[in-house]
């Protein structure tokens, strides 16, 4: 399993959010830098961003959703363009940052 995971649930239908880009960033001097990019799947999860053996490093990382995208899909309107969840690695562990979303909010928390 990936060091750094997410999923996705939209809570307005109470489902997994399928088929939504998910871009990771590391913080270098203060510049983001892209480190990988997937789709969720059925299950609107991503089990395998980075591969097994990367090894992130302590600092700052971000996860971009893009949920226009997935609202557009829905033919439905949404207020957040993209959801964009910025998190601290601090240790040698496993990262799952899970997002629940819905067209007009959003909340995330410290998953296992």
């Amino acid at each position: 399993m990936s060091k750094i995971t997410t999923h996705i649930l939209d809570t307005s239908k109470g489902k997994p959010a399928k088929e939504v880009t998910v871009i990771l960033y590391q913080n270098v001097n203060g510049l983001w830098e892209e480190l990988a990019k997937a789709i969720t799947n059925d299950d609107g999860r991503i089990p395998q961003l980075l591969q097994k053996d990367f090894k992130p490093e302590h600092g700052a990382y971000k996860l971009r959703f893009e949920t226009k995208e997935y609202f557009d899909k829905l033919e439905m309107d949404t207020f957040y363009p993209c959801v964009e969840i910025v998190f601290e690695i601090t240790r040698d562990e496993h990262y799952h940052i899970p997002l629940l979303l819905n067209p007009f909010g959003y909340s995330t928390y410290r998953g296992s």
